[in-house]
């Protein structure tokens, strides 16, 4: 599976979370999640690429589902766990 699928299935996850996506021209370094208004987004950075953008994705879920409660394409948690958030 690469990393543009893995991807769709990320952000079909926020999705399905609850999480609205935005797509902003951002400087090519991914996006990420943040608190808007008291909901919260994803923002996924127009100018980055899948791969960047995947990485981002893995970190918003890690914080905010529960991924040993759910059934996730193999892949797809692999990527997860290989991307834990970072400390910022």
């Amino acid at each position: 599976m690469n990393e543009q699928r893995i991807l769709e299935d990320l952000l079909a996850l926020l999705e399905a979370q609850g999480i609205a996506i935005r797509h902003e021209p951002m400087g090519g370094a991914g996006g990420g999640l943040c608190a808007l208004r008291g909901a919260n987004v994803f923002f996924v950075d127009s100018e980055a690429s899948s791969a960047e953008i995947a990485i981002r994705c893995a970190e918003a879920v890690t914080k905010l589902v529960d991924i040993e409660s759910i059934y996730l394409k193999p892949e797809v948690r692999h990527f997860i766990e290989e991307h834990p958030p970072e400390a910022r």
